[in-house]
This record gives structure tokens, sequence and C-alpha cells, in this order.
């Protein structure tokens, strides 16, 4: 099996399981700029979306099944987060082993690389990716592209070893004085990165105190994040929280029509 190991541990994918596609379709191609290109009946119309030729991730109707079109969505409308792996057969074995759940079994997409998904102990849903000629979404800091992702977990203590074990993650914290440490903080806000400075692309943020269910999100980078909160209302979305300034820009969470949340950003790194 070749080696993959530059995108071990690190978010690959975004992915859109969503009851309206046309609508999404025009949600996202608006604000972001993004376009979906439906793969076609071979791959259940699985869309790829892209950022002018830069590749974001795919968007599935929750309405179709493996039999066909369906009445009622069969999964919620929400945006999912891959993690690379050298071997999704083995990792989705550390996963069980680590005290998570595969929910869905290792399966080949074509010639594009095979997928799992997976359930941390924590509760967050969580995919897997094993690349083949298609190595990962374009996650750089340019607006409309994905530029941060995080695991905001209910249980910090069992989601880092999870991630450890399963993603080679090596957890760094940030400490007060601006420093890294691979110890925790002894007392505080826990928050860690999923390696290193030169090599950072995730975050696992103690959330215990904020959520009662794990749950990873994902955080767009845009021109004029005021503006384009403006233009999520007008698209049809609600703004559920912000305008937030952190060290890392302006900040909003949002939601599609159809109920899929993000975060926009704006002055990030």
């Amino acid at each position: 099996m070749s080696s993959h190991s530059g995108i071990t541990g690190k978010p690959v994918w975004i992915d859109l399981s969503t009851h309206d596609i046309e609508g999404a379709q025009h949600f996202y191609g608006e604000l972001f700029g993004w376009s979906f290109e439906d793969q076609g009946e071979e791959f259940g119309h699985y869309h790829m979306v892209k950022h002018g030729e830069s590749l974001i991730g795919g968007a599935m109707s929750s309405l179709i099944g493996p039999e066909g079109p369906l009445d009622e969505p069969v999964n919620p409308t929400i945006w999912s987060v891959y993690l690379g792996t050298d071997d999704v057969a083995a990792a989705s074995q550390r996963v069980t082993e680590s005290g998570g759940t595969v929910v869905v079994d290792p399966m080949q997409i074509g010639e594009l690389g095979s997928m799992a998904v997976a359930v941390d102990p924590a509760g967050a849903m969580i995919g897997l990716w094993e690349s083949d000629t298609v190595e990962g979404a374009s996650t750089m800091s340019e607006p409309g592209l994905p530029c941060w992702f995080e695991v905001m977990s209910s249980d910090f203590d069992a989601a880092k070893p999870f991630y450890e074990t399963v993603f080679g993650w090596e957890p760094n914290f940030t400490l007060e004085d601006g420093s890294e440490s691979r110890e925790a903080p002894e007392s505080g806000f826990r928050y860690a990165t999923n390696f290193s400075r030169d090599r950072v692309s995730a975050g696992l943020c103690d959330a215990a105190e904020f959520v009662q269910e794990s749950y990873w999100r994902v955080y767009v980078l845009v021109d004029d994040v005021d503006k384009a909160a403006k233009q999520v209302a007008e698209l049809g979305g609600s703004v559920l929280d912000g305008p937030q300034d952190s060290p890392f820009g302006r900040l909003y969470t949002i939601s599609d029509p159809q109920g899929a949340q993000l975060q926009i950003l704006s002055g990030g790194n």
C-alpha cells in the first residue's frame, strides 16, 4: 500500500448531507461562490463542491437511499469532517479499540479512495479518508475556503487519547505565555491542536460547559464577516451567534436555510 502520511490526522474533506441540494447550491453559491457538480447516478448523485478550481468537499441528498428516492431524509442536515489516514481499515479497527464506534464500515469510492464513518468516545461523528486519486480538499487561508476545523467535545479526556491513537495526533496546548506544551495546563481552559504549530490544522476544545453533544465544526474564511452575516439572513439562513472577536479574527456561527451549521471568519491567519 502506498503511503499517504502527508494527510494523516489532518482534515481532508467536508461533506454536506442535506434534504435540499438545490437550496444548498443556491445558498453556498451566493455566499461563498461555491459550485456543486453532480457526479451522476453511478455515485448516487453525489456532488463535488468547488470554489473555482479548488475542491472544497462534497454534498449528498439525504432523500436518496441505496434503493433510490425517499420520502423522508435518511440523515440530518449537517456538515461532517473527514480526517486523513494511511489505512482506513486499520484505523477503523483502532476506533473500536479506543472506545469509539464505526457506523459506516470501510468502503471503496470508485478510484478516489476509501472511506468510513465513526463516532468518537465523546459522541462526535468523524469521517475517515484514505486517498487513492483524490488526496483531499483545498484548505488554505483564502476567502471562500475552509480555514479551520475543531471538535467541540463534551468529554475532552476521552476524546484526546482517541484522536492520538486512531489518527496519530500529537496534541499541543497553547499556554498563557504563548508557548506550546504537550502537557495540559494544570488549570483553566483546555484547547489542544492536532500537531505542533508548523503542522497544525485542527483543534480539540474542552467544551463540556458549552455543549451536551460533541460535534465537529468548520470555519470558512470570508473577506468581510459582517457583510457575509447580513447576506446569510438575506439568503434565508440564520445567524446563531456572534459577532465574536478572537485573537484569530472576527466570527459568526451561521446555519444554512436547511439547518446545517458553519462558522464564518474574517481576519484569520
